[in-house]
C-alpha cells in the first residue's frame, strides 16, 4: 500500500528528497529470512528509489530474533533504506543492542514528550535529553513523536532533536488531505 502511494505521489511531483514514507514492521515480518530481499525486490519492481522508503521497528520486534533482525536490517541499510527504532524507551530497552544494529533513527515515544511543559523539574526533560544524546552519540537522527504544542517543540529544538512529528504540525491525514497540505505548505 505504501509503495502504491509513493508511486502516485512521485508521479504527481509531491515527493522529493526531503521526504520518505515510514512503514511499521511487525516482529513476525522481520523474522522472515527473506524479508529484506523481498522488500528490495518490490521497490525495484515499482521503480521506487530506496531513499523514499523507511522502516520503523519496535524494540520488542528487534529483540524477538536479534540475530536475524541484524542481518535483515544490515541488508536494508546497505541499500540506503532508513531504519528507525520506534517507541524507544518504552519496551525492553537495552543499550547494548543499539551499537550492534544498523539503524538511522531513534524515535522518542510520545509518552515521554506528553509531559514536557514549563516545569523545569520535569523528569521527562531528563529522559528525552538522554535519548537525544544517545542518538547523537550513535550518529543517528532523533525523532520526537507526539509533539502537540509550542513549549514541547521549543524545548526539543533547544536540545537539538532532529525531527518532530505530532498534532502541533498536523493531525493524521487521508490521502487527498495530505496532498492539499503538501501543496499549500510548499514542501513539494
Amino acid at each position: 500500500e505504501a509503495m502504491r502511494y509513493i508511486v502516485q505521489w512521485r508521479q504527481q511531483g509531491l515527493l522529493n528528497d526531503r521526504f520518505h514514507i515510514a512503514v511499521n514492521v511487525a516482529a513476525r515480518q522481520l523474522a522472515r529470512k527473506d524479508f529484506a530481499q523481498n522488500l528490495l525486490t518490490r521497490l525495484a519492481k515499482h521503480n521506487i528509489p530506496e531513499r523514499f522508503f523507511a522502516l520503523e521497528v519496535t524494540e520488542s520486534g528487534l529483540l524477538s530474533d536479534m540475530h536475524n533482525a541484524r542481518i535483515q536490517l544490515a541488508q536494508l541499510t546497505e541499500a540506503k533504506i532508513a531504519v528507525a527504532i520506534d517507541d524507544f524507551g518504552t519496551g525492553y530497552s537495552s543499550l547494548a543492542y543499539l551499537k550492534e544494529l544498523p539503524i538511522s533513527e531513534l524515535k522518542v515515544d510520545k509518552y515521554f514528550v506528553d509531559d514536557i511543559d514549563d516545569d523545569s523539574d520535569n523528569a521527562e526533560f531528563v529522559i528525552v535529553d538522554a535519548i537525544i544524546n544517545i542518538a547523537k552519540a550513535l550518529g543517528v537522527q532523533c525523532v520526537a513523536e507526539g509533539v502537540e504544542n509550542e513549549v514541547q517543540r521549543n524545548y526539543l529544538s533547544r536540545i537539538a532533536c532532529d525531527i518532530f512529528q505530532g498534532y502541533h504540525f498536523s493531525k493524521p491525514l487521508l490521502d487527498e488531505e495530505w496532498r492539499r497540505f503538501i501543496r499549500s505548505a510548499h514542501f513539494s
